[in-house]
């Protein structure tokens, strides 16, 4: 989980801090971070891709959240038994038991007689 957060939030984090400081022109004296630098990295990609320039910022915040959500999805499918377990255990449900596993303890005594 340590690696998933460093290789899917670090570029978030660096993508979204980047385009925050230079769109509000925060440039600390870096010209990276300048509004000048921002509009110059839009008019390439924009040039490169052929579509305009102020389109490109609303489908990489798309492409984040799409990918976000399938990132999550799948670490979701991979823990789905650990999730499973918190919930039963937050909501005071019985917890669910492996196929084939008896109710009972092994050692229950079904017989009518004392």
């Amino acid at each position: 989980m340590k690696w998933l957060m460093i290789f899917w939030g670090g570029p978030v984090i660096l993508l979204t801090g980047w385009y925050s400081l230079s769109y509000y022109d925060m440039s600390f004296g870096i010209f990276m971070l300048t509004r000048e630098a921002h509009d110059l990295v839009f008019r390439v990609y924009g040039h490169v891709l052929g579509i305009p320039p102020e389109s490109i910022p609303p489908l990489v915040a798309r492409a984040m959240v799409v990918d976000t959500i399938v990132l999550f999805g799948l670490v979701a499918l991979r823990k789905h038994r650990q999730i499973a377990s918190w919930f039963g255990a937050r909501l005071g449900g019985a917890t669910s038991q492996p196929a084939g596993a008896s109710p009972l303890p092994s050692n229950a005594n079904l017989s009518s007689a004392p």
